[in-house]
């Protein structure tokens, strides 16, 4: 251990740095509407403000009352606190079999480079070790908080020698976990015992190893003056380096400890050592605040306050556990997202993980963590390569699996990995349908902040290539349409023609693209095969239980996944805007639910979502209350057959879907509540058309809806107030609007401008603040 002078706050707030996500917005306007507000209603006196008094405290009081707490051992990944910031992460739970705690210590960028095994074992991502902390005495009680707000855990573990005091953040800004230990006199001796894992892809333990394949040779711990490396080199050249050090300061031990990765090269060392020796020379709490800075900042990006405590915890758990797992420039989530497990899943996985993972940054306004958009443009020639080299030139594709830059290497059909197929042909799995999925990310992130260089850049040129992929299979039938031959709908199991998967998001990408090509003002040579496809694609098949998996394959069995119904959500394709197409939805999702066996939990988010489409809002609630019941881990992660977490943050989507819905150009406030829920308050939330909402629902009653324009889109607003109302502009005078629908108006928005929605004559009290839960319920982690 080393000892080190405590620098001055000043000198830490000099040099130290935030990383906040800058969102930048652009796009143009719409012309506004034109129509006179009804006449007789009151008017507030001229001047009247209009906006919500928002207090720095409503932050404080949710994520206080959220915090999971640890009073019994986590004895897993499922059990135990985690923190991490989207590269860097860390587990932490009682070591197996042994008297101490781990911290786990695994990196998003460290990947093994041997493509000719695949991305399931070539290209995993690779196993880093772990810390122990190993007390003195026999470990006999803990009391745990891990503080959201902070993005800190803390807390006291009790052996028969004493008390060791913890405080530990991963932060927020740098590749560094740090842990400050305060041992009482009898646990002064405790210790921490770096363990390095076998470099090898997590699937082995699940799947046999495809022949040639070995594990990377095994670490080797360096000594540089006081800092210690576990060096890990690797078969295909590069290394990671996991580097640390002990340093005293009063009755205190700080570990700091980093992890580095380099291919080709073998710069990881020195990065992990100048990492470990600039940390070392600042105490705990001036490294604490520039990463408590960021994550303040974090969550004031927005609020939503619901009655249901056990649920309005989650939610909070989910922010931070996106926060903790994503940045915008860190690689795509895998499936475990930083905190790497033994898993059959050691990749990125693209025909339903990647989209989940990301959805709720949208309405939750922090498009900051985006990192589909940035991948999908930066490695845009991998998709091309990932094409069959007939269709390279002017297709795209993105395989089931891939690494951190959209590699799913050389494999061959099985478990080395699962690249783009093609249709009519089998192996490989004619799966083809993911990149124009992971593109509906792409434009919701468009779509919610109206950034015309989203759409330009990224959107409309990877669009076309995915789209133009389908048109080269297409071909016309006796009955005049156009036709698929067979595909895959993941995960079904049996492939299909004219597969519901893929003419959905053949229909859709068609669709985006003319109305992107019109947007930015593009003739594009291919809009009349667009077309045509729009004209003459075949129909949907469906059958007496709904929509079928594809033409003469019925969903006949137990299926987790809602690939066949992505019409319905989330592309809103299919919306129930008759009775029969709203009696074909409620029947296709009766009849998905209705085969125990196979569901899992994201197919309880995925119905949850749709229920709320249907504005069956006590549906949704029960959809998410069993997926509470029956999958959701202690602390808020999930598993199937391995860690997972892209279902507990879908979750916070299917909220988000109860809350607020934006598809197909009109804003729809509470569209989908329970009858429980009586009380709701949401501040900020980002719609598309890049609008942020507010508003506050009061024992049952919308009292007042508040629209802020950040691009000037055409805003059309479902407020759901009942009975006449009046708009305010953000001065307080009377604004004109149009009415559009029963409960629906049209408000002439320009860009930077609010506007007020109030039942008329009411002036409803405008401060946010938590709502008061329906009945008391347990914390989440394990309280005693």
């Amino acid at each position: 251990m080393a000892k080190a002078p405590d620098p001055s706050r000043r000198a830490l707030l000099a040099t130290g740095t935030a990383v906040g996500g800058a969102l930048a917005v652009g796009g143009g306007t719409a012309a506004p509407a034109r129509a006179a507000a009804p006449a007789g209603e009151a008017r507030p006196p001229r001047g009247t403000q209009a906006a919500p008094h928002v207090s720095p405290d409503i932050w404080r009081t949710v994520l206080d009352d959220a915090d999971p707490v640890w009073q019994r051992m986590p004895a897993s990944w499922y059990e135990g606190p985690f923190l991490g910031n989207g590269l860097l992460g860390s587990g932490i739970y009682a070591e197996p079999g042994g008297n101490a705690v781990r911290f786990n210590v695994q990196h998003s960028e460290v990947q093994d480079h041997r493509p000719e095994f695949g991305s399931l074992f070539g290209l995993a991502r690779l196993p880093i070790g772990y810390f122990t902390l190993e007390p003195v005495g026999t470990i006999t009680g803990l009391d745990w908080r891990l503080r959201l707000r902070d993005a800190e855990l803390t807390g006291t573990l009790i052996t028969t020698a004493g008390s060791l005091t913890l405080r530990a953040f991963v932060h927020s800004s740098a590749d560094l976990l740090t842990v400050e230990v305060t041992p009482s006199e009898g646990e002064r001796g405790f210790r921490w015992v770096f363990h390095p894992a076998v470099a090898i892809s997590p699937r082995a333990a699940f799947k046999p190893i495809p022949q040639g394949y070995t594990a990377n040779p095994p670490a080797t711990i360096e000594k540089h003056g006081e800092v210690t490396a576990s060096v890990q080199p690797l078969l295909a050249g590069g290394r990671h380096v996991t580097a640390w050090q002990e340093v005293a300061r009063h009755r205190s031990r700080t570990l700091y400890a980093t992890v580095a990765h380099s291919h080709p090269g073998a710069t990881a060392r020195d990065r992990a050592l100048r990492t470990v020796r600039t940390a070392r020379a600042v105490p705990f709490d001036v490294h604490a605040l520039p990463h408590r800075a960021w994550w303040h900042r974090y969550y004031r990006k927005s609020f939503l306050s619901l009655p249901d405590a056990r649920l309005q915890r989650f939610y909070w758990i989910q922010l931070y556990k996106v926060a903790a797992a994503a940045r915008k420039d860190a690689p795509v989530m895998a499936t475990s997202g930083p905190w790497l497990e033994p898993t059959p899943w050691p990749n990125t996985w693209w025909n339903l993980n990647v989209q989940l993972e990301y959805w709720l940054i949208h309405g939750s306004n922090h498009l900051e963590l985006d990192a589909v958009t940035r991948a999908l443009s930066e490695f845009r020639d991998q998709l091309g390569a990932e094409v069959a080299a007939p269709w390279r030139g002017d297709s795209y594709g993105i395989p089931r699996t891939t690494d951190t830059r959209l590699v799913n290497g050389g494999a061959t059909p099985g478990d080395l990995g699962y690249g783009v197929g093609i249709p009519g042909q089998d192996p490989p799995t004619p799966e083809v349908g993911n990149l124009t999925w992971a593109l509906h990310n792409v434009w919701l992130s468009y779509r919610h902040t109206m950034d015309e260089t989203i759409l330009r850049d990224v959107l409309f040129p990877l669009l076309r290539k995915a789209v133009n992929y389908y048109l080269h299979f297409l071909s016309p039938g006796s009955d005049g349409k156009l036709h698929l031959p067979a595909t895959f709908s993941p995960e079904y199991g049996v492939n299909a023609p004219d597969c519901n998967y893929d003419l959905m998001l053949l229909r859709w990408g068609c669709r985006t693209l003319l109305e992107s090509a019109e947007l930015l003002g593009r003739r594009d040579p291919l809009a009349g095969r667009w077309r045509e496809v729009l004209a003459k694609l075949t129909p949907y098949p469906v059958d007496g239980d709904g929509f079928m998996i594809g033409a003469g394959v019925p969903f006949a069995k137990s299926h987790r996944h809602y690939s066949h119904l992505l019409a319905v959500y989330p592309l809103y394709e299919i919306t129930g805007r008759t009775a029969d197409e709203r009696a074909l939805i409620e029947k296709s999702l009766a009849h998905w639910v209705g085969f125990e066996g196979a569901l899992q939990g994201y197919t309880f988010t995925g119905a949850a979502s749709i229920s709320a489409l249907l504005g069956k809002g006590d549906d949704a609630l029960a959809y998410l209350g069993q997926l509470m019941t029956r999958f959701i881990q202690p602390n808020t992660m999930y598993k199937e057959s391995g860690p997972v977490i892209e279902t507990p943050l879908s979750a916070a989507q299917s909220l988000h879907d109860m809350v607020c819905q934006s598809w197909g150009g009109t804003i729809r406030v509470f569209p989908s509540l329970p009858a429980v829920w009586r009380d709701l308050v949401v501040h900020d939330f980002r719609t598309q058309g890049a609008f942020l909402l507010s508003a506050v629902r009061e024992k049952g009653v919308t009292r007042w809806v508040r629209l802020t324009s950040e691009a000037g889109a055409p805003c059309v607003v479902r407020h759901g107030i009942v009975g006449a109302v009046e708009v305010r502009d953000d001065r307080g005078r009377p604004m004109t609007y149009e009415r559009t629908g029963e409960g629906e108006i049209r408000l002439p928005l320009r860009k930077g401008r609010s506007a007020l929605i109030t039942s008329a004559g009411d002036a409803p009290d405008l401060t946010i603040r938590p709502v008061t839960p329906g009945e008391p319920a347990p914390r989440w982690g394990l309280p005693a």
